[in-house]
């Protein structure tokens, strides 16, 4: 059938034929805004995306802090030196015991004073420990929320046994104030080491089963390689630390470049990436598990090598008495009473201690004026940092390339938020 010829309008244009400014005009071709979060289950409920859509492309993204509303410094600079603790197990709910630890070193700063060799093995244990529990929370959520869930439930169940050695070891799973100034809270249990050590077996099977399936797969694999990249620069711009920087090729790591408690006499390696993109920090993740197991069974066998002795300093005014001496002696139960009702008064100055947290340099800047309170309290979150160049990170990478890189940033709301 022949096709009759287009014909003009009035206004010259030919019918049946569409310009540019008609498809420009007709086919919405205009960028789409779309907020996502914060009552999202891939931003975790604290964080909000405002994203400029090109298609499924990412044009631009603006990452909105600070839905936690805790207002965590100011707190602790209304409260005793001793009711901070509580605060830090809140800052990271993964791995609540580092962020106690950082702040007791940054008290203990100020004091002068140095814990007994036996604490501080304990402190390295129960942080390392706390480090697999929140490496293995990383990449179990990051399975589930790319519709994996086999996976997940192999890496919650391998941290419910990390979770299950630190009730052992002091009493709770997930928020313990274990770490105390000038201590800990009580040695570990006789018959620690022994249930252990069959305990990291069991989170090493469950973890090779899970890179069985993850590791070498090609949708995960394609889902995370070249996406999200942030260079070495880039990073170093940014101050990013931890696994991101370790995966873009920079080896830093508190433990070996500044080592505080034990570190110095532990063998362990640091792994680095090339490229600085997901795939890279999953694999880094991956390996500072069994770095971190590596550590604890080092600590183990250094704890049964020690003769026993006290897991804190022997000055009643630093340390918060033992519940056992409380209960028998007099002078200690008043020292409890002023310790809880006062707290201790610190020397005025300041200070500043870092610790390697799983998420990078977790560090606390405090200013004491002597009393009993801290002046200033200052909290150097690795999460705050990490996700600055988030948006760098996306810009002209797909809607979908979004989950993966924010949960390998893996910002925990507590650290983040002002």
């Amino acid at each position: 059938m022949a096709h009759s010829p287009p014909t003009r309008s009035r206004s010259g244009r030919r019918r049946g034929s569409l310009g540019v400014e008609d498809l420009e005009r007709d086919l919405h071709t205009s960028h789409r805004v779309l907020n996502m979060g914060p009552s999202h289950p891939a931003t975790h409920g604290t964080v909000k995306f405002l994203i400029e859509l090109d298609g499924e492309e990412i044009v631009d993204l603006d990452a909105q802090i600070g839905y936690l509303h805790r207002g965590f410094e100011k707190e602790c600079e209304s409260r005793s030196w001793y009711h901070v603790i509580p605060y830090t197990d809140r800052l990271n709910y993964s791995s609540a015991i580092l962020c106690n630890l950082a702040f007791c070193l940054a008290v203990e700063k100020l004091i002068e004073v140095e814990t007994p060799i036996r604490c501080q093995w304990l402190r390295v244990l129960s942080g390392e420990i706390s480090r697999v529990a929140d490496h293995l929370t990383r990449v179990g959520a990051l399975c589930l929320e790319l519709q994996a869930m086999t996976p997940f439930l192999y890496a919650v169940e391998a941290r419910e046994v990390a979770w299950d050695l630190l009730e052992m070891l002091c009493g709770a799973r997930v928020t313990s104030h274990y770490i105390r100034i000038g201590g800990i809270k009580h040695d570990m249990p006789q018959d620690f080491p022994n249930r252990c050590r069959p305990s990291l077996v069991k989170i090493r099977e469950l973890l090779a089963d899970y890179e069985a399936m993850m590791t070498r797969n090609r949708i995960f694999v394609d889902r995370l390689r070249d996406t999200g990249v942030l260079s070495k620069q880039d990073c170093i711009d940014y101050a990013v630390t931890g696994p991101l920087l370790r995966a873009a090729g920079v080896a830093m790591d508190l433990r070996k470049d500044d080592p505080y408690l034990t570190y110095d006499q532990i063998d362990f390696d640091v792994p680095i990436g090339q490229t600085g993109d997901n795939y890279d920090r999953y694999l880094v993740c991956i390996e500072e598990i069994r770095q971190s197991m590596r550590i604890v069974e080092q600590c183990l066998c250094q704890l049964e090598d020690l003769e026993p002795g006290p897991v804190d300093v022997s000055d009643p005014h630093v340390r918060l008495p033992a519940k056992a001496r409380v209960f028998g002696h007099m002078e200690e139960m008043i020292q409890q009473f002023k310790s809880v009702a006062d707290g201790p008064s610190v020397p005025a100055g300041e200070a500043y201690q870092a610790v390697e947290s799983a998420n990078g340099e977790l560090g606390f800047y405090i200013v004491s004026d002597g009393t009993s309170s801290p002046v200033k309290v200052r909290c150097r979150a690795p999460s705050f940092f990490n996700m600055q160049p988030l948006p760098r990170m996306l810009k002209g990478a797909l809607l979908a390339d979004l989950i993966p890189t924010f949960d390998l940033v893996n910002m925990i709301g507590g650290e983040c938020d002002r």
